[in-house]
């Protein structure tokens, strides 16, 4: 039995840094919502809920250091209200933006949690619990770091703070350079010392390694490689999805590719229930594998499939 976590990270950005105020109500429906209410969160956490499917949502809280606890509780809510669960999820690239300081000597934009030591990383993460508990959420018991960019540090600041459970390593980006598990292309649930971390999903596509997102991969690379998870012994896989990933990447329709993919998704793991379990980070961890299994893999002809669809994607969404 495959554990499956479908992880959404949500977060909402401006597009931009000057006159964020101003701006800040138009992009918060976007991202959220989508244009004229379509596409957005609510429609993704509504398809997984009809097939009886768990997302795992990243909130990302630190912007409510800047715009007020409203937007964050109206996110927590909706999320909790379609039954799904809220974990953390930072971007510090929101610390120099709020109106008091959440860290004394930031002065300037720091883009990823890496770039700061334990004890500010500490901070951050004790003060996002705070937000996301101060929205109506439940204490948090895992974490992700923004754009992946954890380090060491991050595993020692969870730990500080009773997070037990990290969701920041991928191999695909920031992973290697990252301090943790050096020389290894970690894949699969793994205890650290307090803090288990569970990594992105990644496959080998003959290019490189490339994570399993759903505007990323064809449905024909997750459904072959969900299978591939199960017949190599694979405990666990994890799909990153965003709350606007269901839209075109200027945010101005629903791009009916993604759509299709998530349907199809959500339909074959509610409809493979006995191969697939999808499920939450409240509760039980995630169980290690016993021995590592055997990375997962792509043929270049599906490689070659989704890069033409995805051209026909971008053709599409100008």
């Amino acid at each position: 039995m495959v554990e499956v976590f479908f992880t959404i990270d949500v977060e909402v950005w401006c597009d931009g840094w000057q006159d964020i105020d101003a701006r800040f109500p138009a992009a918060f429906e976007r991202y959220i919502y989508g244009p004229g209410r379509q596409g957005g969160l609510p429609d993704q956490l509504q398809i997984l809920r009809d097939h009886g499917l768990m997302a795992v949502c990243f909130v990302e809280p630190l912007f409510s250091g800047r715009f007020g606890a409203a937007p964050l509780e109206e996110v927590v809510g909706l999320i909790r209200d379609a039954g799904h669960e809220v974990q953390m999820h930072l971007h510090t690239e929101w610390v120099d933006e709020a109106r008091v300081p959440m860290l004394p000597a930031v002065r300037r934009k720091r883009q990823h949690l890496r770039h700061f030591d334990r004890a500010e990383q500490c901070a951050l993460v004790r003060q996002g619990i705070a937000m996301l508990q101060g929205a109506g959420a439940l204490r948090p018991t895992a974490f992700r770091a923004g754009s992946f960019a954890m380090n060491a540090d991050t595993l020692a600041a969870l730990a500080d703070n009773g997070i037990a459970i990290d969701c920041s390593y991928n191999a695909s980006t920031m992973g290697p350079s990252s301090g943790v598990c050096p020389g290894e292309t970690l894949d699969q649930a793994r205890q650290l010392g307090p803090v288990l971390e569970l990594p992105m999903t990644v496959y080998a596509d003959g290019r490189g390694l490339r994570h399993t997102q759903l505007t990323a991969c064809s449905w024909g690379e997750l459904q072959a490689l969900l299978w591939q998870a199960a017949d190599r012994g694979h405990g666990q896989f994890v799909v990153l999805s965003h709350n606007f990933e269901l839209l075109t990447p200027g945010l101005q329709r629903v791009d009916p590719i993604v759509l299709r993919r998530l349907r199809r998704l959500a339909a074959f793991l509610d409809r493979h229930r006995d191969r697939f379990r999808v499920r939450g980070l409240l509760g039980d961890a995630p169980t290690p594998p016993s021995a590592a299994p055997r990375h997962l893999r792509s043929p270049l002809w599906r490689t070659g499939a989704r890069v033409l669809e995805q051209a026909w994607r971008r053709t599409y969404s100008r």
